[in-house]
């Protein structure tokens, strides 16, 4: 019986030490790995679609707290005014959720473009919506008019990839919601 409660205890000690070990490299690697997204991943997409942004977005960036979590927002300006936001959103696609940055002009209420950030599609077929050639039919559309051509709306799906044609359209309107509830706060946020 002895032996049995050492086992026990053994084997706790051990589970402790292990959790709690984990949950400090946990604590440790959280803020380089969000650096290493924030630079090599979401700041290229940024990028590619405000080319002209007078500030630095992932610099200004704020977090704002919505009904599904916290949601980080990307500024733009120019002339030391916020013409256009940005903000990471997700629709699933084949492989997986497609991670999408959606750029909004705030002036003109319509789309400024989108960027793909995360995706695991077929090569060839599903990592097409990562050309140029379809992310330009975002770019001026209305918040009203995101969708596929297919079914209303003006963006051509991917020929052979209309599962993650699917995903970047849903992405870009989870953006437009998220958009649409936190305007109000973003005037006097930036």
């Amino acid at each position: 019986m002895r032996e049995l409660i050492n086992m026990i205890v053994v084997l706790s000690l051990i589970s402790g030490a292990s959790g709690l070990s984990l949950a400090y490299l946990k604590d440790m690697t959280a803020k380089p790995i969000e650096d290493q997204v924030l630079f090599y991943v979401q700041g290229p997409a940024l990028k590619a679609v405000f080319p002209d942004a007078e500030n630095d977005p992932l610099a200004d960036r704020k977090k704002f707290d919505t009904a599904d979590g916290a949601v980080t927002v990307f500024p733009v300006k120019k002339g030391g005014k916020l013409t256009a936001v940005a903000l990471e959103a997700f629709g699933p696609g084949y492989g997986g959720d497609i991670g999408v940055i959606v750029g909004i002009d705030v002036a003109k209420n319509t789309l400024a473009g989108i960027g793909v950030t995360t995706l695991k599609e077929t090569p060839g077929l599903g990592m097409r919506v990562t050309e140029a050639k379809y992310q330009k039919q975002f770019k001026g559309l209305a918040l009203d008019k995101v969708g596929l051509s297919g079914k209303g709306g003006t963006v051509d799906a991917v020929s052979g990839a209309t599962i993650s044609s699917t995903g970047t359209v849903t992405a870009a309107n989870k953006a437009i919601e998220i958009y649409k509830s936190l305007k109000p706060k973003l005037e006097g946020a930036f």
